[in-house]
């Protein structure tokens, strides 16, 4: 079907909860997209840090048409070898506890708010200014947005927003908190990393009253940030911990990930999804998390990360850089909006950014990009301004 012809079935079709760029992509190869006219893309988006690994990387393709050629559902009434297999990939690579299998990084945060509810009932979540932990009746009352928020109200109570600041986090958090639920970089809030000292005085006022810290990783997980858990370079260990996007290698997956102490919290019918931990899903899984593990690829992550942020920097346009590894946030200059340029980025360019507020530009590509493929994206969005 053409561009026009898609547009009209959405406008006829489709509830208008997206606002969709005017591009029809129909193939995608490593860090390059097409369009339907056959015009080349340089991804600096990966699906908002879903393709990790790239699009249709050969292994996660080859596991899924193996994997879908046996066996599709049976549901977790039944024992499947893909889901057990993630399960204990998934804890040996992190925590050390236990795993949950879900489809979606909210679906993985409502998982985790559970958890910590089940661990103290009734317990408060205390949360952050400008985080974002997703869409669900839950974690959205977990993102304390006014837009967001605003429209859907009233929302699941026992939620404290606090500021950024490890004297409001440590004074917010009481005998009756259940948890502290964050991000170690906020990524839908604008690319925002948490200052060491704040994670730390999450760790010892959670220590203090007996809750539990939990990490949103959904988006700076599956070495995003240069490790494959971006926790590793804070110095901090929370509880538990969550997981999606690039965690499927492109398909729909997402997993809570917790520690030894909180393995065994949540008990048989607490909680349950019909497609949780599919076999297909599960496949893919094991083979982006083992790519997403190599050594060689973080190191890389790490210097290609560096790289952008530097030469970033170096554009006259953008006043602030800030993220780690490839997980890059802009502040453009007064008076230039961001996602005006990154509209015209993909349809003068055709690089592919978005922009996380109206000055605000995100750029995470795959982690496979090529330092010429960094170099090149630069380029393309110094045109631009």
């Amino acid at each position: 079907m053409s561009l026009a012809e898609l547009v009209a079935l959405e406008q006829r079709h489709a509830v208008p909860t997206y606002v969709r760029s005017p591009v029809q992509f129909v193939r995608g190869e490593g860090v390059y997209l097409y369009d339907d006219a056959g015009n080349q893309y340089l991804d600096f988006l990966a699906g908002i840090s879903v393709l990790n690994v790239g699009h249709c990387h050969q292994i996660v393709v080859a596991a899924v048409q193996a994997q879908v050629a046996a066996l599709t559902h049976v549901s977790n009434l039944y024992y499947t070898e893909p889901a057990m297999r993630l399960s204990r990939a998934l804890a040996e690579s992190s925590l050390g506890g236990k795993v949950f299998l879900c489809n979606s990084g909210a679906e993985a945060n409502e998982a985790a708010i559970k958890l910590a509810r089940r661990h103290r009932p009734g317990g408060g979540i205390v949360v952050l200014r400008d985080a974002f932990h997703g869409r669900t009746y839950g974690a959205l009352s977990a993102t304390p947005q006014e837009a967001k928020q605003a429209p859907f109200a009233p929302l699941v109570p026992g939620f404290v927003a606090c500021e950024k600041d490890p004297d409001a986090l440590t004074a917010a958090v009481g005998p009756g908190t259940a948890a502290v639920l964050l991000e170690p970089i906020q990524g839908e809030g604008g690319v925002l990393p948490l200052a060491p000292e704040l994670l730390g005085a999450a760790r010892e006022a959670c220590d203090r009253e007996g809750a539990v810290l939990i990490f949103d990783e959904v988006q700076t997980g599956m070495g995003r940030t240069g490790t494959l858990w971006a926790y590793e370079q804070t110095g901090v260990v929370p509880d538990a911990l969550t997981s999606a996007k690039a965690l499927g290698g492109g398909l729909p997956i997402g997993a809570l990930i917790t520690g030894e102490r909180l393995a065994d919290t949540l008990r048989p019918g607490d909680h349950g999804s019909t497609f949780a931990g599919g076999p297909v899903a599960c496949a893919a899984a094991l083979v982006a998390l083992e790519l997403c593990s190599d050594p060689a690829l973080l190191a890389h992550v790490r210097s290609a990360g560096e790289r952008l942020m530097a030469a970033l920097g170096e554009l006259p346009f953008i006043i602030s850089v800030r993220g780690r590894g490839l997980l890059v946030g802009a502040e453009l200059a007064p008076g230039l909006s961001a996602p005006g340029l990154a509209a015209r980025a993909l349809l003068q360019e055709r690089l592919v950014i978005n922009a996380t507020g109206p000055s605000s530009l995100r750029l995470e590509p795959p982690l496979i990009v090529t330092e010429a493929q960094v170099d090149e994206a630069v380029r393309r969005l110094a045109r631009v301004a």
